[in-house]
């Protein structure tokens, strides 16, 4: 075997086992806890708060850990190699805050959460508000239905609008979301034509040999 055929088979063996490391998993049955969490080789990970109470599969591969419930997933995290760590993913637990929004402030899920700019900037602003935490509930909630990008181009748009409450990003994603039917401009019986216009070349040089 030449130098050549070693190096290329090396690169093949190397490969392949990333290709067995990305597709071989682990499986162990679990519980959610209420706080949303399942626990897998002395560390904790979060779940989507719809999968408390019934059991579900962790899928454990060489460098993530993949939770599902009846076949979908419900929690995706990188795999965590050291001792008694809690893996949050704070998008689990939005639907609770619409119970407990002051959780979002002092919450443990939400600690040093790091959002897009423009939901950054309105959850700061509002932070002034008495009821700014259950307007940032209210934002948060739509990306659940509305998705990410569209609710942060909403928060950018009322920003540059010098506003920033929740009513007023909610309107413009549901006027994005449905954008109001084209205007159906009805003609008055005066203006009607009663004969309709026919197209004459030959009057056109009539005309001119008038001229």
């Amino acid at each position: 075997m030449t130098t050549d055929d070693s190096y290329t088979g090396s690169i093949s063996q190397q490969r392949l086992s990333d290709q067995v490391s990305t597709i071989t998993f682990r499986a162990t049955q679990a519980s959610v806890s209420k706080t949303c969490l399942v626990r897998f080789d002395s560390n904790k990970y979060s779940v989507a708060a719809r999968a408390v109470g019934r059991p579900v599969e962790i899928q454990s591969y060489a460098d993530r850990i993949v939770i599902r419930q009846d076949g979908a997933i419900v929690g995706e995290h990188m795999r965590s190699f050291g001792r008694n760590q809690t893996i949050y993913d704070p998008w689990h637990y939005v639907p609770v805050l619409a119970r407990k929004p002051g959780a979002l402030r002092n919450g443990a899920p939400f600690k040093d959460w790091l959002l897009p700019a423009h939901l950054e900037r309105v959850r700061r602003r509002l932070k002034g508000s008495d009821d700014g935490d259950r307007q940032m509930v209210k934002i948060l909630s739509a990306v659940l239905s509305d998705g990410l990008a569209a609710v942060e181009a909403a928060c950018a748009e009322a920003l540059a609008s010098g506003v920033h409450s929740a009513d007023v990003v909610l309107n413009i994603l549901a006027r994005r979301r449905d954008p109001e039917p084209i205007a159906t401009i009805i003609t008055p019986d005066g203006l009607r034509l009663r004969q309709a216009p026919i197209a004459d070349c030959a009057r056109y040089d009539r005309l001119r040999g008038a001229a």
